[in-house]
């Protein structure tokens, strides 16, 4: 009975994650220490640097501006640039959802037919050598100055890693498995279902993890051509006025939303291949 009570009291702790060992948490705390510590000291000591460099050269702040100065602008232009933050995340995440629709569009049709597959891939790749500053110009003047034409930027540069990433993540299913369900007479649907989109679902999470870091600066770069309002016409009309701390704080914030979009990917990323870390 002793011997029983005590199988039943660990199968109880490792089913209920309250009880997880004190040694867990502090192995999770090391990690995330050993993971994030390096990083944050290399640019603590870089923001240092910098201070020290501009405080000693005296550069003027139309030049080079300080962190502190940037810093203290950043706080100052804070209510200012909420507006331009929304606008700029809107575009971002609308061109992102277009540009995953697309994308993942394109792969089926691509995988499904060798036909397709001739017809479209060549002309895919093609479509990324031709420069998004060539293309942005004619979309804001046939288009307007409105969100359309920026969201539609943001689509272009954004579904390519998306469709190719699920292109080669579809040819990864395993074939003994695929077989299988063919000898089982299965459709095409419950093959795709069942057995290669969650084989690719790696890959499409990679590819969406490379585009959401080329939505927000399609997004500016858009707005920097033509625009009413966004972070790109604070960052040009910055420029223009030679306040090169708000410059700074610009792009600042740009970087912080890339990296606030990238980590909801990776909780996405974490969340759908929980199965994998689950799996013995």
């Amino acid at each position: 009975m002793e011997y029983r009570s005590q199988q039943l009291d660990a199968s109880h702790v490792r089913s209920n994650p309250q009880h997880e060992p004190e040694g867990a948490h502090r192995l999770s705390w090391r990690h995330w220490l050993g993971t994030a510590l390096p990083p944050l000291l290399v640019i603590a000591g870089l923001l240092l640097l910098w201070e020290l460099l501009v405080g000693w050269l005296a550069l003027p702040d139309w030049l080079l501006p300080a962190p502190s100065q940037i810093g203290r602008t950043l706080v100052e232009r804070l209510p200012i640039l909420q507006g331009h933050i929304t606008i700029t995340l809107f575009e971002a995440l609308v061109g992102l959802a277009l540009g995953f629709v697309v994308g993942f569009g394109l792969a089926l049709a691509i995988d499904a037919s060798g036909l397709v597959r001739r017809a479209l891939y060549p002309l895919l790749i093609v479509s990324q050598t031709i420069p998004i500053v060539a293309i942005a110009p004619l979309l804001i003047v046939g288009l307007g100055f409105g969100l359309l034409p920026k969201i539609i930027v943001v689509a272009l540069v954004t579904f390519f890693p998306i469709a190719v990433n699920t292109v080669d993540g579809l040819q990864t299913a395993d074939r003994d498995t695929v077989r299988l369900l063919l000898a089982m007479d299965a459709s095409r649907w419950q093959l795709l279902r069942l057995v290669r989109l969650p084989a690719a679902l790696p890959s499409i999470l990679s590819g969406l993890k490379v585009a959401v870091t080329y939505s927000v600066i399609g997004a500016v770069l858009a707005e920097w051509i033509g625009a009413n309002q966004g972070l790109g016409v604070y960052i040009a009309r910055s420029l223009r006025s030679f306040r090169t701390d708000q410059v700074f704080v610009g792009a600042l914030v740009t970087s912080l939303l890339t990296l606030a979009l990238f980590g909801l990917v990776l909780a996405l990323e974490r969340w759908l291949t929980a199965w994998k870390r689950n799996t013995p």
